[in-house]
């Protein structure tokens, strides 16, 4: 083999640091507090605070490979704990702050957390658990709301004694950066272990023109939490290219975000569909409140987005929402929903239809489904299979080990994500393989019914879960949110349904609730749905309410 004569240049997070600070040095770095002011650094502020980090946590004996926890909202701290510890060779582990302390306890643990960086508005959430997890040694807060409790190390402090001259160490690309976990749905949450290689491959990706498209003159705004996947990976495609960063703190109310998103002049947000189906309907009742005309896309995954909403925000509001497809797993990006030349013949109603999908591979990336004996299936559009997928940033095994049927013996991951998959590569997810109805044997998409609810006009919400039944062992049921001031009748919903799918595909019935439960994550959380209400027709059968 001729090998070619190239240097060998690791990709390390290292870089980041130094092309921000080399070429992106008076580019704006916008956090809310608590007390929802703005606070403005740049990042030749933030190459000197993270030099500053890391030597106070060298100070505090971080040694290589050990886990540095934040349990911290969306602000440049957090930012800082971004770079400066995977920068170190320590590895950041973002933990959720939407768990219960019990899982927050087990998963601190399990990392083996060394220091646990706090914002003080969060430290009562820490006291619930901390004493659980007796391998931290030590608790920096994050004066976010006040001044740090005796007995806690401040995080200001702590950089204020630092001169901020670390020098950062050479690394292997591959070792560890960071540690994120899954929501743990079913099961105990598991460790998916980033490395500097998969992060600024997966960086890469992102910035490129039919992805992301992040670059310098971009306002990022990463509604998705940096407590989860990564926030997408935008906080690291903002440095790399130097792009403005807008981060929201705790207030991720629709009013505040698009109040950030219009002072701030953001061009490109990011978040789940639950929390853009609240912009949507704000936005439908004060359509000339907010100057959005900076905003050049909306970043919307996690679960599929209903095509009602893509539709909404274009044809109403001239807003254009970007479907994307991923999980903690994939780092979290692994397809995006981008009509290419070729569609540019299509009519609206098949434009939207094919960015309602979960899209095609990110380079590098690659997609398959297959049967419930691992058959490769047909890439027809129709045929329903789990999709696995296998790349660069994609796991290879979970830290700890646990879960070791979630990956082939060929190399690849299983998602748990029952897609067709068609001709051109786009995925269309028509279930999660926990949430998937099986009516007489007979499959029904959950998510096709979703989006079809959510597109009658007095519907806010809409999760359709399976119900257990005497005779077809699960039939669907629907559970559905109003908009404000709307209400509609089953018959009327099943109308609405009728003329799209076959008729055993409907709901046998609605239920009409204040709220849907949600995941961590902000994804309906149909484990609860079934739980509370998986015998609402085996009752109604009964005749009991």
């Amino acid at each position: 083999m001729l090998t070619g004569r190239m240097m060998d240049f690791p990709l390390t997070l290292t870089h980041f640091l130094d092309r921000a600070r080399t070429f992106f040095g008076d580019a704006e770095i916008v956090s809310r507090q608590p007390d929802k002011s703005l606070h403005r650094s740049t990042y030749a502020d933030f190459s000197r605070r993270t030099r500053q980090l890391a030597e106070a946590l060298t100070r505090l004996g971080v040694k290589p490979g050990e886990r540095v926890a934040s349990l911290c909202w969306n602000h440049t701290r957090h930012l800082e704990l971004y770079f400066a510890v995977p920068s170190m060779g320590a590895v950041l582990h973002t933990l959720n702050l939407r768990l219960h302390p019990g899982d927050l306890a087990y998963i601190a643990r399990h990392a083996e957390d060394r220091v646990i960086v706090v914002d003080r508005s969060l430290l009562p959430l820490l006291e619930k658990f901390i004493g659980e997890v007796p391998g931290v040694r030590h608790v920096i807060v994050v004066p976010d709301d006040g001044p740090v409790p005796e007995g806690r190390l401040d995080y200001e402090r702590l950089l204020a004694a630092e001169p901020g001259a670390f020098v950062f160490p050479p690394l292997d690309e591959r070792s560890a950066a960071m540690l994120c976990y899954t929501s743990g749905t079913t099961g105990n949450p598991k460790g998916v272990l980033f490395s500097h290689r998969s992060i600024v491959l997966h960086t890469l990706a992102e910035c490129m023109a039919d992805t992301f498209g992040i670059g310098e003159a971009d306002a990022v705004l990463p509604v998705v939490p940096m407590f989860h996947a990564a926030a997408w990976g935008m906080p690291f495609a903002a440095l790399f290219t130097g792009a403005k960063i807008v981060l929201p703190g705790p207030h991720l109310d629709p009013a505040s975000l698009l109040d950030l998103m219009a002072g701030e002049r953001v061009t490109l947000a990011a978040g789940v569909p639950t929390l853009w189906l609240g912009i949507l309907a704000l936005l439908d009742q004060a359509p000339t409140r907010w100057d959005l005309t900076s905003v050049r896309g909306m970043l919307i995954g996690g679960s599929a987005a209903p095509q009602a909403m893509i539709e909404g925000f274009e044809l109403r509001h001239g807003l254009r929402v970007t479907h994307a497809w991923g999980m903690t797993e994939l780092q979290p990006v692994g397809s995006i929903a981008r009509p290419r030349p070729r569609h540019q013949g299509l009519g609206p109603s098949e434009r939207f239809a094919l960015r309602a999908t979960q899209g095609y591979a990110l380079p590098f990336v690659e997609l398959r489904h297959v049967s419930d004996t691992g058959e490769v299936l047909p890439r027809d559009g129709t045929t329903m299979g789990e999709l696995e997928a296998r790349g660069p940033w994609v796991a290879s095994s979970y830290f700890g080990d646990e879960g070791a049927d979630r990956f082939t013996a060929d190399g690849w991951f299983k998602t748990g994500d029952v897609v067709t998959l068609d001709a051109e590569g786009f995925v269309r997810i028509t279930d999660r393989s926990k949430d998937v109805i099986k009516s007489g044997g007979e499959w029904i998409s959950s998510v096709a019914l979703e989006n079809a609810l959510m597109a009658h006009p007095a519907v806010l919400e809409a999760a359709v879960f399976a119900g257990r039944d005497a005779k077809w062992d699960e039939r669907p049921l629907a559970a559905v949110v109003f908009k404000p001031g709307q209400v509609a009748t089953p018959e009327e919903l099943a109308a609405h349904l009728s003329g799209h799918f076959a008729k055993w595909w409907l709901p046998d019935d609605y239920l009409f609730l204040a709220q849907i439960p949600r995941t961590s994550t902000g994804k309906f959380l149909k484990t609860k749905l079934r739980e509370e209400h998986g015998d609402h027709l085996l009752k109604k059968a009964r005749g009991e309410r």
